[in-house]
């Protein structure tokens, strides 16, 4: 008898799949609306202005060096340091919190009657979203001069001990994700699963794993934020000094809350897993979701509370929406991942498990989007930011990865659809094939036994003192019937080709998701685009207002004597006053097209006061164009402008020319 699969009419899929498509054009135009009309924010703080500036010339040392920052910061005692010369400290040591009027702005002490020279602040600090932060420049007293001080090359969180810190942080953020995603993956999706061996592995290990990950980060908090060193991991002092910082406390109460979680697993695959009885079951199934879902949001919250979230503009907003943003992306990727285990572990996942996963999927990836379009505006804010920015290139790598997700899971769904049109069938033929299997081992079994036992009776086998031989047969019989039930389950797994095209579609999920939550990981802990262009903004507005001057406009002739080494250096210097300037440079050729060199550079000097030369080293802009911002002139003055053109390895000229700047 040949049967016919019934016609189940339309495709249950279609209804979805037009809402995301009606969802993803409504988040192109929002995102479009809100980038356009953002307001500043921040998240990172970054170094928006100091006195004396970067590079600055002073006639006279000043009494204090002030730093201004873009958010609030925690500074230890050693936290600024301003360098002599020959490298001797030139602060008294002690930080001072100058924050007045919104500005957040600390400073420190000079001593007296330091000479004249180049002096180097070094800076480290702890922004209020847990990232350390450094940075370190330069200014001179009366002219500049030799300095033995190199400035730090290596930023604050790196080296071995800031790789370690990034490890244990996608770990935790894998481990949570297992957790949480596989428990409610078992919970809304398939119940039977809380007696499935994978199922509590896979959870079980994501506990594991969030909790080292939680303990290592604890550990490496103190040298990660301060000395750098592994070995003050250990320092007693310093875990202290962490337990006292909000991201300490985070860390200890995600700690308390992952005791909690233990309790949860206990009873998911216990009590429950072993639960008969429906009315105590769908009792329980409440208890242990409403308790989950405490759990899980209170472990979120310790990321909200403590990271990018936590500062910048509408704290009180972005936190919930962090903590919501985390949950779907566990139940989404962490719900995937039991799945692929499912369908790869165990012969009985039904097709019913399949289609409701793949709603709470869709669900996740709605709340997804919702939420990543208000962090997206947060912590970008601008379309310059969005492709300018390391932030912005970060977040639209992960856009892209999410869409390619997308478009895999759209797959899954056509291959769910297939399974659940041949589910009846497929699961009439599985019920056949199993209880032959089983006959036919039993049998074989039942056959078996009698053998030995008759072999035995009659002294067929001579059995060792202690019955030896009876367990040695019997450990056997053991082994053969769990390689027939192996064989039975993959034979199960295999049989249904719609299941295999599933298995390898999921699979591809779940690598291009490891990938996306690498990028996520490196994303958290990079500058956000918005303070990046604030700090940028900062650094040229906090500039003293220039004395009288205007934009000076210069025309060079240069000839470096070897091939194509003719042609004319065009310079503005803008304002073309005391303070903060910016310099654009065009070089053309003998044709007035655009020439192209292998480097430029520029220094000014004012032989009057001898002060100078201050090199410059403008970045190429594009061809035949270069630019440098932030070039400071200390005073008004004559002063002589010099352009070194090199056309070649060994073809090189410099051309100078006297201007008003001031």
């Amino acid at each position: 008898m040949t049967a016919t699969a019934p016609r189940l009419g339309p495709s249950p899929i279609r209804r979805p799949l037009a809402a995301v498509a009606l969802l993803a054009t409504l988040i192109s135009l929002l995102f479009g609306l809100v980038l356009a009309g953002a307001s500043p924010a921040s998240a990172h703080a970054a170094l928006t202005g100091s006195d004396p500036q970067d590079g600055a010339v002073v006639a006279t040392a000043p009494e204090e060096v002030t730093l201004t920052f873009s958010e609030q910061i925690a500074m230890g005692d050693d936290s600024i340091r301003v360098l002599d010369p020959t490298g001797k400290r030139a602060d008294d040591g002690a930080p001072r919190d100058l924050t007045s009027g919104g500005a957040v702005r600390y400073g420190v002490q000079l001593h007296s009657g330091l000479p004249d020279g180049t002096y180097t602040v070094a800076w480290q600090a702890v922004s209020a979203d847990s990232h350390p932060v450094s940075g370190a420049f330069t200014f001179s007293v009366g002219a500049p001069s030799e300095t033995t001080v190199a400035l730090p090359s290596n930023e604050a969180g790196g080296g071995l001990v800031g790789a370690l810190y990034g490890i244990a942080r996608y770990a935790a953020y894998a481990g949570f994700i297992l957790l949480a995603g596989g428990s409610a993956f078992v919970l809304a999706c398939w119940q039977r699963g809380a007696g499935a061996l994978p199922m509590q592995r896979l959870v079980v290990r994501g506990w594991i794993t969030l909790t080292a990950a939680t303990l290592a980060m604890l550990l490496l908090r103190s040298p990660y934020t301060g000395s750098g060193k592994l070995g003050d991991a250990f320092d007693l002092d310093g875990l202290q000094a962490v337990l006292d910082t909000k991201p300490g406390a985070a860390l200890v109460s995600r700690l308390l809350l992952l005791g909690a979680s233990a309790l949860f697993i206990a009873v998911l695959f216990g009590a429950y897993a072993k639960r008969e009885d429906e009315k105590e079951k769908q009792d329980l199934t409440f208890g242990l979701a409403t308790g989950g879902a405490v759990i899980a949001t209170g472990i979120a919250g310790t990321w909200a509370l403590a990271e990018h979230a936590s500062t910048g503009i509408q704290p009180g907003i972005a936190m919930p929406v962090d903590v919501l943003h985390l949950l779907a992306v566990a139940a989404w990727l962490g719900g995937l991942v039991a799945l692929l285990v499912a369908l790869y572990r165990t012969p009985d996942i039904t097709s019913g498990a399949v289609r409701r996963f793949s709603r709470m999927a869709f669900g996740s990836v709605v709340v997804l989007a919702a939420t990543g379009l208000y962090q997206s505006w947060r912590q970008v804010g601008s379309w310059s930011a969005l492709t300018g920015t390391r932030y912005g290139q970060l977040l639209l790598l992960k856009v892209a990865l999410v869409a390619v997700l997308v478009g895999v899971a759209w797959i899954s769904r056509r291959w769910t659809g297939r399974l659940t049109e041949r589910a009846v069938f497929a699961s009439t033929a599985a019920s056949a094939t199993d209880a032959a299997d089983t006959a036919d081992a039993v049998d074989t079994a039942d056959t078996t036994d009698s053998a030995d036992l008759a072999g035995t009776e009659h002294g067929a086998v001579d059995a060792a003192p202690g019955g030896t031989v009876d367990a040695e047969r019997a450990a056997q019989l053991s082994r053969q019937r769990a390689a027939l039930t192996a064989t039975k389950e993959k034979r199960a797994r295999d049989a249904d080709p719609d299941r295999s095209g599933l298995r390898r579609s999921v699979m591809v999920e779940t690598a291009i998701a490891v990938v996306l939550l690498i990028v996520t990981t490196i994303l958290t802990s990079t500058e956000p685009g918005r303070t990046e262009e604030e700090a940028a903004r900062g650094n040229t507005t906090a500039a003293p207002t220039p004395v009288t001057g205007g934009q000076v406009n210069l025309s060079l002739p240069f000839d470096t004597g070897g091939q194509n080494g003719k042609g004319t250096v065009r310079l503005d210097i803008s304002p073309g006053g005391t303070g903060s300037n910016s310099v654009h440079l065009w070089i053309d050729g003998t044709d007035e097209r655009p020439l192209d060199v292998p480097e430029v550079k520029l220094a000014f000097t004012l032989e009057s006061k001898d002060i100078g030369p201050l090199p410059v080293a403008p970045d190429r802009l594009t061809e035949g164009h270069w630019t440098a911002s932030g070039v400071q002139i200390p005073i008004a003055g004559d002063w002589k402008v010099a352009v070194t053109v090199r056309t070649s390895d060994i073809d090189q000229t410099t051309i100078s020319k006297n201007v008003k700047i001031g």
